[in-house]
């Protein structure tokens, strides 16, 4: 895979870099198939997720099929864009095209003798991974959808439960009206509330803030980006950004987060005159990230597959998440 399987064919020239499909293979218990490197190899020892360069004229998707088939003997059913960045290498310059693959026929195993594992997520953290696999690994811990819960109402931890009880997996507490003791109490509750259904909460705001409410992390507003001078370190505390360019992008990846929300894909009630980029605008601005990335900006769960054709974790939203359809 990752810098690994481009070593099988030529190394990128000065036009682009090499450009490898790599899949990610998820049963239904949530664990993920990766192998180690054999021995004599680049990168040898190290662990990996399964593909290879594209051969001249061949599409991710088909190189992807084959790659899978001569390398661990499975046939691919069913697979989704996942995550596309560059990784950049001593000796050479990778372009990896990521894709969960959710469906195939076969029984994975190692055709070329290499010790292979199924993972936990967070298992694969503390594996010896290849420098390529770890932007993969931060998709594969992330859900699809990220909720953005509006100001807080009378119904609101309802409300809350009934989202999390419906699948929601990572949530973002935005409450810019609420004075900070109140806010620091319903983020509290809400953590919990998440913890008991599985779930990830980031308080919008300060992390000292965030981290003393017991949130599971902050999301940075875009003013903020350039305001903090580094991640806070606390174990376990992840760290999220809004942005709405290549240069808050940049900041962004400059500190470390977890992922970023990118905005507006389209226009919305709450932001009238912003102008919205699109699903072009929005892959040509995270072609160069390597971090997972959300789509924000009227939409709702019916655009996940056009969100993770542009390049994106999947969709961050307030009402086409907040509300039930």
């Amino acid at each position: 895979m990752t810098a690994g399987s481009a070593d099988r064919g030529s190394p990128g020239g000065p036009s682009g870099p090499v450009h490898v499909a790599v899949g990610v293979l998820r049963r239904s218990d949530g664990r993920v198939f990766a192998a180690k490197r054999l021995p004599g190899r680049h990168l040898a020892g190290q662990w990996e997720f399964p593909g290879g360069k594209l051969e001249p004229g061949e599409s991710a998707r088909a190189a992807l099929e084959r790659e899978l088939r001569e390398e661990i003997g499975v046939e691919v059913l069913d697979a989704r864009p996942l995550i596309r960045f560059p990784c950049r290498y001593p000796d050479r310059r990778v372009l990896l095209e990521v894709f969960e693959v959710s469906g195939w026929r076969g029984w994975p195993h190692g055709r070329e003798g290499q010790a292979i594992d199924w993972l936990a997520p967070g298992e694969l953290r503390r594996r010896d991974l290849v420098a390529g696999a770890v932007p993969i690994v931060a998709a594969i811990e992330l859900p699809s959808r990220y909720l953005i819960t509006p100001e807080p109402g009378a119904d609101f931890e309802a409300r809350l439960r009934d989202r999390l009880e419906s699948g929601i997996r990572l949530v973002q507490l935005r409450a810019k009206s609420m004075p900070p003791a109140a806010l620091a109490r319903l983020a509290r509750r809400a953590a919990e509330l998440a913890e008991r259904n599985g779930a990830r909460l980031f308080l919008n705001g300060d992390p000292e803030a965030a981290r003393a409410a017991g949130a599971h992390g902050a999301h940075l507003p875009s003013r903020a980006l350039a305001r903090l001078a580094e991640r806070p370190s606390w174990p376990g505390f992840g760290l999220a950004a809004s942005c709405h360019d290549t240069r808050e992008l940049a900041l962004a990846r400059s500190l470390g987060v977890d992922f970023a929300v990118l905005s507006p894909v389209r226009a919305t009630p709450g932001h009238p005159d912003a102008r919205p980029i699109g699903w072009e605008g929005f892959s040509r601005r995270v072609e160069s990230v390597d971090f997972p990335v959300f789509a924000l900006g009227g939409l709702g769960p019916a655009d996940r597959e056009s969100a993770w054709a542009a390049g994106a974790q999947g969709i961050a939203a307030i009402r086409g998440l907040w509300n039930r359809v």
